[in-house]
């Protein structure tokens, strides 16, 4: 028998996110989000979805941690929506929005389930991005003030926080214009991304302040990596550039306190490089106690066209594929583990905070889901982190996106993540075979294969 176990404390869980299943949005003096000012705005989302209902959790919280303890997950990822207890970005505190969470995290812990806290998931106050939103500086100050308003409520139940889900996002909102806030501005994008940095920072000096005995705090950061797809200069240069503007942007600066002139340079060249003042950097550059990584496939690019086409790549091998288009790739995850660990966290501990797949999912005539293909994606990519943590690694933690299938931001619903199929009409949790699958690897603590 091959057995691939896993330390006896590590946690194995689940990840959800506030705007993606918590609905609700405008009941109990919750405040609008970006998300909700750009789910309403006609084409912006797939089908016309928004995320006002969602998966109902706001009013099926208690049933949902049931089907957590069901699981046996060891720890519940999750964020809080900054609108639902700052309606306005600052000021005014939702005490209703606070008692929601107060619920969340009293049920998580009466059921043996570690809370771990995400205070931003994408979801800025609209009443903050009217006023500039990430683009503006005072920024820095409007989160650290919410960030201090959540540890204080929160820092003795709550013991691991992360300031940050995926800061690309910023990028993808600000300069692409393919998420909310809808922009498309390289050089505002940039700065936002150095004032989401600066936020960051001040609120780990803010957490440190507050001598939290039994909390840590890092940052969640996506790391998919680029690969040429072509053996040539050209596409390796592409993927240099690629990388260096997207994970290393983040964690250049979070670890080592500086960007690379590289990417300086490259950005200068746009007329995009931002605003630094002195002493950011050091800001930026705050100890960690742990560093998240998402990661679910890799990016292979080239300035050839055909050479990466994702369309002939799939038609050509569509199991290698996910609903969505991402690639299989395993050792991925392995590759991500380890160049966050070689050359930036060094020895801090590594939670995978994200790592799942979307397949088209169906209810059958037995009434189940049977996701054989998921369980062979979850199954492999969890062989890889068991590999990284035998080749050195200090992964302390893995959390499959997601619970429950959800709003998948431009994507609306049409992508299932779940481990537990969410019915919308009737917002009824149906476990998919994955769901069965994971419970058992979790009570093995590992895998077991004959």
């Amino acid at each position: 028998m091959t057995e691939y176990i896993f330390p006896k404390d590590f946690l194995w869980g689940v990840a959800t996110c506030a705007t993606q299943i918590e609905g609700g949005w405008n009941e109990d003096g919750r405040g609008a989000s970006i998300w909700d000012h750009f789910a309403s705005q006609p084409g912006k989302i797939a089908n016309g979805d928004t995320p006002a209902v969602a998966c109902d959790h706001y009013h099926r919280c208690q049933e949902d941690i049931g089907h957590l303890k069901q699981l046996g997950v060891k720890s519940y990822r999750f964020s809080f929506a900054w609108p639902r207890v700052l309606p306005e970005g600052v000021g005014r505190v939702n005490r209703k929005g606070l008692d929601f969470y107060e619920r969340l995290v009293d049920g998580l812990l009466e059921a043996g389930i570690v809370p771990n806290a995400t205070l931003y998931h994408w979801d800025l106050p609209q009443a903050l991005e009217e006023r500039g939103g990430w683009g503006n500086r005072e920024i820095v100050h409007w989160y650290s003030d919410y960030a201090q308003l959540m540890f204080e409520t929160f820092g003795d139940r709550v013991p691991i926080w992360a300031t940050f889900n995926e800061p690309i996002a910023i990028y993808v909102g600000y300069g692409l214009g393919f998420f909310a806030p809808g922009h498309r501005s390289e050089k505002l994008a940039r700065q936002a991304i150095h004032h989401l940095l600066l936020a960051h920072g001040e609120a780990v000096q803010r957490f440190r302040s507050l001598r939290l005995a039994k909390a840590k705090i890092g940052i969640v950061v996506d790391i998919w990596k680029h690969h040429p797809a072509r053996d040539c200069d050209e596409d390796r240069e592409l993927a240099r550039y690629n990388d260096e503007s997207t994970y290393r942007y983040f964690l250049t600066p979070l670890f080592k306190g500086h960007y690379t002139d590289y990417i300086l340079g490259k950005l200068e060249e746009q007329g995009a490089r931002p605003e630094i003042q002195p002493g950011d950097l050091a800001q930026i550059a705050q100890p960690l106690d742990f560093l998240g990584v998402n990661c679910y496939s890799r990016y292979l690019v080239s300035t050839d066209k055909d050479a990466a086409d994702l369309d002939k790549r799939r038609a050509a091998n569509p199991s290698a594929f996910t609903a969505c288009g991402w690639e299989i790739l395993p050792e991925a995850i392995y590759d991500a583990v380890m160049t966050a660990r070689g050359e930036f966290a060094g020895d801090l501990p590594i939670y995978l905070t994200e790592n799942g797949a979307t397949f088209p999912d169906h209810l059958t005539e037995d009434g189940k889901v049977h996701d054989a293909a998921r369980i062979a994606y979850l199954d492999a990519y969890v062989k890889q982190i068991h590999r990284a943590n035998q080749d050195g690694a200090d992964v302390r933690g893995y959390y499959i996106w997601s619970l429950l299938d959800n709003f998948e931001w431009s994507s609306g619903y049409s992508l299932r993540f779940g481990l537990l199929y969410t019915d919308y009409p009737t917002q009824r949790r149906i476990w998919k075979d994955s769901a069965y699958w994971y419970q058992e690897t979790i009570r093995n603590n590992g895998l077991r294969e004959a």
